[in-house]
Order: C-alpha cells, then structure tokens, then sequence
C-alpha cells in the first residue's frame, strides 16, 4: 500500500473554491483525505512525508489540446517526451489532437494512442477523434465507435468544415450520444494564405493577415447549427473580441457550448512577432492587445470556460524560414502554468478562475474524474510555488521540439513537483 502525506500546504480546490492552509493523503493512487486536522491524531505508518510549506496544492493540470508528432512525426514528438514536458510544467492529463500520421479517424488509431500512452507517457494520455476522414472535411467518420474505443471528443484538427450540411449531420449524429465536438471557428475563404492578424501593423510588415471577422462568422455558423441539433460543442482557440458576443448569447440561451483559449493569446500579441518573429507564428494568429485583455476578462467571468496549451511542436527547420513560410506552432505544455500564474502575479487573471479552466472544467467536458480535491479522485496533484521566479530558456525545455514565442521571457511561479495517479512523476529538486 502505497502511501503520500502532504503537509502544510495552502490546499486549492477551483470546483468547490476551497482555498485553506491544510493537509492531504494519498492512499494506493486516491485521495484518501484532506484538510486542517487530518493528521492529528499523528501520520500513517509508512507514509513518505512531503513538506508542502509555502506551496499550492491543487489539482493537476488537464490540457485539451496536445499535438505531437506520434505517430508517423516522431522526430517533432513522442507520446513519451510529451508527457515528460508536461510533467514538468503540472499537467497530470492531456488530449492528443487527432492531426497525426496516419490521422486518428478510426478505433485502431484511438486504440493505439491510449495503449502508447499507457507504455511510455508518465501522465494520462486520452485520444480526440477526427471529425472527417483524413481531417479532409469531406465525409464523416465513425464517431460512435471511436467514442466506444475511448475518445473523449472529437476535433477537425487546424481544419474547418466549411460544408454547413456536412457540419449539421455531424452535430445531429453527435448529439445522440452525447459526444463532445470541437471546431475551429475559422472561414477558410476569409483566412487562406494568411500569416498574421489584419491589422495596420501587420500590412506595415508587409504580411496577409486574417481578419478577426473570420472567426465570428464561422462561431455563428455553428452556434446556429448547435441550436437546431442540441450538440454539445466547444468553440475551440478563439483568439478575437469579436467572438465573445455570440458565445455569451449562446450560453444565456442554455445552449451546451464552452469556449476555450490558448495560453499564448492571453499572454501575447501581436506586437510579438516583432521584426518577423517565426517563433511567434500561430494558428489561430496573435491579434491585437485589446483582444487579449478582453479574452482575459473572459476567463475571469466564466464566458470562456477552458484553457490549453496549444502545444504543437515544431523543429527548427519549419520555424527559421522566413515569416510567411514559416510553420504556425508552439510548443506548451511547460509553459502554461508558468504563463498563467504570471498573469495572475500582475494582477490580470484570477487565481481560481485561471485554475479552474485548467482543471475541473476540462474534467466536466471530458467527463473524467480528475480535475478536483475530493476523496476518492484520482490523485493527479501539482505543488506549486507561485512565486518562484525563473526564465524560459528553450535549451532546457523536455520537449523535443522547442519552438516557443517565451523563450528569454521571465515569468513568476512554477510547479516544483507533480502527482500522478499517486507517483511522483516530477519533482524540481531531483531534476
């Protein structure tokens, strides 16, 4: 029986708002309690002691949008070395994004994904599904059966579904069992051969920007489609203003839909890709600073429920070219928590709700059990410092790609070690 007590730690649950000085046990892979007066009656026997003085305790992170090259790109990323820089940066789940090679669009790639997962990745690992065959946006997939085999949602990948009676029978199919979809709210006409946000500074750069107005239509599109077929749907990486609207409409009509943002653009914009910084090229684009302060604000109120890394490791190769040719991608999985609590030390986001989005809302959406302090959950645990000041530096980044926009970037908090299922699976002092 394996045995981990946590003591003295400042304990945060975001799904019950819990925030008290206090204890926890974890007991064969659960949570066994937790509280201010657990141990009083002293420690269990054989329990290893951890001295969580100063420290968060909370729930691991779960990150709903994970790319790595697995199969068939193993030389961007492994499912293993993914899961390594994802320990090291507190996430304790993440979601394979279907974009591999061959596409994750039938049971045999999900059955693979979970099953490589399981023999290499020191956290969980949990498959998307592709939404159309080949992620071509032409043909349904067998959403029902990948759904059996354990996908826990559904994704075009990078590609939107610009066919709207495509979309519908998707939505209506999905909807029988519940399925979550995740889309791209991109217009394809509006966003061809672009490479930056439409705006004066990008056409001073000289670069084919993408205006903000693509995502808006496409978020109607499917909000109107979800409101005729009762999907359950994630409007996934918006990155505008302008999107926020119609998602508040949808959620005051009780409509099932949920937002989600990268880390990147609630910590960037567009002003850092500079004098053509390819590290900086992503998809959807940097926009612009009033964008970013209104994503904020998202999050602090509810109307953007979830946050992820965006993690899509691209090598050396495909990002020092020049601007427009350049790749769009970054990794994240080591930065997300740090970004986050950044923001949170200067005073922008809200600590419970930027843990929140990053752990027990993900949890509902995914339906799984991780996500919360509570007796009986799985014990996935992040300690945090958050104040320990550090600076990225890609040299020392796990992941084998090592593409990010905060490499020389100085942020404020870490996590200092990282529980999953009970193991300690990262700890900044053995490392």
């Amino acid at each position: 029986m394996s045995m981990l007590a946590i003591r003295n730690a400042r304990l945060i649950d975001p799904d019950s708002e819990l925030d008290i000085l206090g204890d926890l046990l974890v007991e064969d892979g659960k949570i066994a309690g937790f509280g201010a007066d657990i141990f009083d009656n002293g420690i269990p026997d054989g329990a290893h002691l951890i001295d969580a003085t100063g420290l968060i305790l909370a729930p691991g992170l779960i990150d709903m949008r994970v790319v790595t090259g697995e199969p068939g790109s193993e030389h961007k990323e492994t499912l293993g070395s993914a899961g390594d820089a994802a320990a090291s940066g507190g996430v304790t789940s993440m979601v394979v994004m279907p974009q591999t090679n061959p596409v994750i669009d039938d049971i045999s790639l999900v059955n693979y994904i979970l099953r490589r997962g399981r023999d290499t990745s020191p956290i969980n690992v949990y498959s998307a599904g592709a939404l159309t065959t080949g992620l071509k946006s032409e043909s349904m997939t067998e959403l029902g059966l990948m759904a059996h085999a354990g996908a826990v949602m559904f994704s075009n990948g990078e590609n939107p579904i610009a066919d709207t009676r495509l979309m519908r029978r998707i939505m209506s199919y999905s909807s029988t069992f519940n399925a979550l979809i995740a889309h791209r709210a991109i217009d394809p006409y509006l966003s061809e051969g672009t490479c930056a946000h439409e705006s004066d500074y990008s056409s001073r750069l000289g670069l084919h920007g993408a205006p903000a107005l693509s995502e808006r239509i496409m978020a109607e599109r499917d909000l109107a489609l979800v409101e005729l077929t009762g999907a359950r749907y994630l409007i996934d990486l918006i990155s505008s203003a302008e999107t926020l609207p119609a998602i508040r409409r949808a959620k005051a009509k009780d409509l099932d839909v949920s937002a989600s943002v990268s880390i990147n653009h609630l910590a960037l914009n567009e002003m850092d890709i500079g004098p053509y910084r390819s590290f900086a090229k992503l998809d959807p684009p940097l926009r612009t600073e009033q964008d970013r302060t209104a994503l904020i604000a998202a999050i602090n109120d509810g109307t953007i429920d979830v946050i992820v890394s965006a993690h899509d490791p691209r090598p050396a190769g495909e990002k020092r070219r020049p601007f427009s040719e350049a790749s769009s991608g970054a990794v994240g999985l080591e930065i997300l928590l740090s970004a986050g609590l950044t923001l949170v030390a200067d005073g922008q986001l809200d600590l419970m709700a930027f843990l929140r989005a990053v752990t027990c809302n993900p949890a509902d959406l995914l339906g799984l059990p991780q996500g919360r302090l509570k007796v009986g959950a799985p014990a996935d645990l992040i300690l945090i410092d958050e104040h320990k000041p550090w600076m990225c530096n890609v040299d020392q980044l796990k992941s084998l790609s090592r593409n990010t926009p905060f490499d020389e970037r100085h942020m404020e908090g870490k996590a200092v070690m990282t529980i999953c299922n009970g193991k300690i699976v990262f700890d900044i002092n053995a490392n």
